[in-house]
């Protein structure tokens, strides 16, 4: 039997795109994947703490402020700090292009309007060709 993908997927500040996030976890639950949904208002320190706890594949996280370079460059310090660093990290949102750049180096950014079901099979393609 395949192993199932565990996802943990946050709207992290209190103006998170709560229901982007919830979207995109409802499409992979649909696909077949284990969706651990933390809602808003969590640090780059309880998330990383969340997908330590549930063993977690992969990470999304909807953005929609412009503290995401910052915030996002953070989570991926401190799963690092913890030893993490096979997780697919993602995020999803209103970007500025010139942000882009940044935000690629940790992780793969999908632009709004980007198909929730893109997501599960890039999510299906990184984890499953490691």
């Amino acid at each position: 039997m395949e192993e199932r993908i565990r996802v943990v997927v946050a709207g992290p500040g209190p103006g998170g795109p709560e229901p982007s996030a919830e979207v995109v976890a409802r499409v992979l639950r649909d696909a077949g994947m284990e969706v651990v949904y933390t809602g808003l208002d969590q640090t780059p320190e309880q998330l990383a703490a969340t997908v330590v706890q549930e063993d977690a594949d992969a990470l999304g996280v909807a953005v929609a402020d412009a503290a995401h370079l910052t915030w996002l460059t953070r989570l991926v310090e401190v799963l690092a700090e913890r030893g993490v660093e096979d997780v697919a990290v993602f995020a999803g949102g209103a970007v500025p292009e010139e942000d882009r750049p940044g935000l690629e180096r940790v992780g793969r950014v999908f632009p709004p309007g980007t198909a929730p079901t893109e997501i599960a099979d890039w999510l299906r393609g990184r984890l499953t060709s490691a």
